[in-house]
């Protein structure tokens, strides 16, 4: 994972320098998983969790607009990457408990290695969040920079 502990953004092109470091690195070295690679997306209401995943989606050459999915919950991308054929951006903020996911598709989601997951909010369904996830942390900080935290 990225060696620094905090990387500061001060805006969206830096914003998407981090994403494609994070994501070089993620695919360079994506661990074990049985399913899915999951990276779960947290920080306040408007920190940057969806422009994040947008910069994700562009790296990863997704030509659709990439929007929050607040309301529809799962929104799904086709990837012309050879490992991941799709990229699901999920957003947990409405959902009440883990159920509400697992009524989504969650499971065949999560346990197909040609899915890539970045969820937002995943703290709201922590009990259904795969170990082998990954994280980032966003935080607002001085100057509306961002900070970014990956574990």
């Amino acid at each position: 994972m990225i060696k620094k502990p905090i990387i500061i953004s001060k805006n969206a092109k830096e914003t998407e320098k981090i994403a494609e470091v994070f994501m070089d690195e993620l695919l360079k070295n994506p661990g074990k998983e049985e399913g899915a690679l999951v990276v779960g997306l947290s920080g306040d209401l408007g920190v940057g969790k969806t422009t994040f995943t947008q910069m994700v989606a562009k790296y990863l050459g997704v030509k659709n607009k990439v929007n929050s999915p607040t309301f529809v919950i799962i929104k799904k991308y086709v990837l012309k990457n050879k490992k991941h054929k799709f990229l699901f951006h999920l957003d947990a903020y409405r959902l009440k408990n883990e159920k509400e996911l697992l009524h989504l598709g969650w499971d065949e989601i999560i346990n197909n290695k040609e899915h890539l997951v970045l969820i937002e909010w995943p703290e709201n369904v922590s009990k259904v969040i795969p170990k082998s996830s990954k994280f980032v942390y966003i935080s607002h900080t001085k100057g509306d920079k961002r900070n970014f935290i990956f574990k």
